[in-house]
This record gives structure tokens, C-alpha cells and sequence, in this order.
């Protein structure tokens, strides 16, 4: 069954009023009254899509794009394909902002949830064997699988899919994600809130819509107090069977491989990716839009600001290869203990 999405999209409107509602200029000889339907990454765009692109890291993306058209900075005019039309802006991200809002402005408002007086909403879908402890809330069109279980005080919002034989902890709230079979997810737990987008700039730092999801895979085990965000545009995926310790923090769009660790207090920047059987150990971080390849080991209290690739074993900060951090951290001591001896 094709899920029915978490929010509602506006429009189509035509490409004048997309680039007046985003403050872009726009080509004389542009075709003004073509019909825009949504915003979507340059990756995923197709026809009737805008984009944008703010990131000169994504220009090859821009060459492969399907878009209609792509908010671009002057700059790069000259380097956009001539099957998109250049919406020009000195603030893409900004015009990408308003035109999410303009899509879909109830992006900016939590889904209400409709109560009755066992706080489940009557259009919810819940198969057999489904317990539901007292104070839980089930909104609007919500469908959970046979065997789960929600317990007190847990809130899934509208329209949120959880399958069979899954757990939701007390106090937990789920909100935009779909969730797989024998998943586990601890007290605590915040599933599907904004991703921490603003475009910010020195008038003030603009809020960006987050209308992706939080797809979580099938026999993924979530730990106490976590969060993970939803994507802005595209989801924050965990793959089957990974394991996530309490107090981590997952930013929007990022994707987490099949049976990965990641221990706790990490903190995975937006867009990052992790590759199959990575492992994070305990306070380990990613910036954003990097890459770490699959089966690669992180070191508890180590900071990645570039792509590791598959295998590596990485430690301190800025990460390195493990071998060329232990031998900085032995010449250190080294020196530390000479100096020590001659005072």
C-alpha cells in the first residue's frame, strides 16, 4: 500500500510565482507560466521539480538533474545545463526555504491528533495482538502490526507506520517515520522531530521546512533517550539490524548502513552517510555530508571532518588512521615524560 505521505503539498504553481515567492530572478525568455508541482533534491528531482544548489560539491549533480528549474547563485549561471532553467539568487538556500513553505505550509505546525477517550484516534489501523498501555496516544490514520506493543505514555503521530512484533518505549514520541518489524525503541526515544535546518545569514537565520521521513529498518534497536531527525527533503534512513545506544543524535537526510553500532553520545551531523557494519564508539561525531565506508571503526571520542574509506580504523580529532594517532599519542608522552624529568 503506497503510503499517503506526512504532509500535504500545495500547488502546482507556475514558475513566476515559485520564483517570486522565493525572491529569484528569473530569464525574460523563461517559459514563466510552466507548472512547478514540488521541490525535491537535485538527486530525485523530475519532471515539473525545482531544485537548488548551494553546495559547489553537488555541481555534477546539477549536470545529471531532471529538474525544471534550480535556484543557483550568479556565479554559476553559465555552469547550469540548458535543459534547467537558472532561477538566480545570492541566497539559494534561502530561496529553497521560502519555496518549501510555499509547498507546504503545514510544515510548520505539528499534526494535530484527533482524541477520543482512550486517546486512539478512531481511524487508526491496529492488527491483532496489538497493546496499547494506558496514557499512550495513537493519532490519525496511524497502522501498527500485529504483536507490537506501545507503552504508557508513548505519542505516535499521524500517519506513522509501525510493523509487527515492534516495541515503543515509555514516554517516547514518534512522529513522520515508518518503522519495521522487531524494532526496539527505548524510553525516551524522539523519532521523526525537525531536522536543525535554518538558512542562516546576518539578517537572521531563516527556518527551513523538514518534510522528509525517518525510515527505520526491520530488527533495529534504538537506546533511551536518542533522537533522530527527519530529512529536510529526502529521509533519514537506519538499515536493518543496527544498533544505537541511549543518548545519540542523528541529524536530518543521514543514512545509516545494515548492522552498524554507534555507542553513545555520537552525534551524526546532517546528510552523513555510514556505510554497512561501521562502528561508532562512545562519543564519537561526523560532520555533515561525509561518507564512511562500510565495516569502518570509529574510535570512542574521535571527530571525522573528511570520508573514511571502507575497512579503516580511524581515532582523535580531526580523525586519523588509528596507527598514525597512536603513534602521535606515544611521541607525546614521550616528550611529556622527558620534559617531567628535566624539571
Amino acid at each position: 500500500m503506497e503510503h499517503a505521505g506526512f504532509f500535504d503539498r500545495e500547488g502546482p504553481f507556475s514558475l513566476a510565482d515559485v520564483a517570486a515567492a522565493a525572491g529569484a530572478d528569473i530569464a525574460t525568455d523563461a517559459p514563466a507560466d510552466i507548472q512547478i508541482t514540488d521541490i525535491r533534491p537535485l538527486s530525485d528531482a523530475a519532471a515539473g521539480h525545482v531544485s537548488f544548489l548551494d553546495n559547489k560539491k553537488y555541481l555534477p549533480a546539477l549536470h545529471e538533474t531532471t529538474a525544471v528549474a534550480c535556484f543557483v547563485h550568479p556565479d554559476i549561471v553559465e555552469k547550469v545545463p540548458d535543459n534547467v532553467i537558472p532561477l538566480t539568487t545570492k541566497q539559494p538556500y534561502h530561496a529553497f526555504a521560502r519555496t518549501l513553505r510555499l509547498f507546504y505550509p503545514s510544515a510548520m505546525a505539528p499534526r494535530m491528533v484527533r482524541q477520543r477517550s482512550d486517546l486512539v484516534d478512531p481511524s487508526a489501523m491496529l492488527e491483532d495482538d496489538v497493546v496499547i498501555e494506558a496514557g499512550a496516544i495513537i493519532g490519525p490514520d496511524v497502522h501498527i502490526g500485529s504483536g507490537s506493543r506501545i507503552a504508557a505514555g508513548a505519542v505516535i503521530g499521524g500517519r506513522v507506520h509501525i510493523g509487527r512484533n515492534s516495541y515503543i518505549g515509555a514516554g517516547a514520541t514518534v512522529c513522520h517515520a515508518l518503522i519495521g518489524d522487531h524494532v526496539i525503541i527505548h524510553a525516551g526515544v524522539r523519532i521523526g522531530q525537525d531536522g536543525f535546518g535554518f538558512a542562516m545569514g546576518p539578517g537572521g537565520h531563516e527556518k527551513v521546512c523538514q518534510i522528509g521521513r525517518v525510515i527505520i529498518q526491520d530488527h533495529v534497536d534504538i537506546g533511551a533517550n536518542s533522537t533522530i531527525d527527519r530529512g529536510a527533503l529526502s529521509d533519514t534512513v537506519i538499515g536493518e539490524g543496527s544498533k544505537i545506544d541511549n543518548l545519540v543524535q542523528i541529524g536530518h537526510n543521514v543514512r545509516i548502513g545494515r548492522h552498524c553500532v554507534i555507542v553513545a553520545q555520537c552525534g551524526i551531523s546532517g546528510s552523513a552517510q555510514l556505510g554497512d557494519f561501521a562502528i561508532m564508539g562512545g562519543q564519537a561525531g561526523l560532520v555533515g555530508h561525509i561518507k564512511v565506508g562500510a565495516g569502518a571503526q570509529i574510535a570512542g571520542a574521535s571527530h571525522v571532518k573528511n570520508d573514511v574509506p571502507p575497512g579503516a580504523r580511524m581515532g582523535g580529532t580531526p580523525a586519523r588512521p588509528f596507527r598514525q594517532w597512536a603513534k602521535e599519542i606515544a611521541t607525546l608522552s614521550k616528550l611529556a615524560g622527558v620534559k617531567g624529568r628535566s624539571t
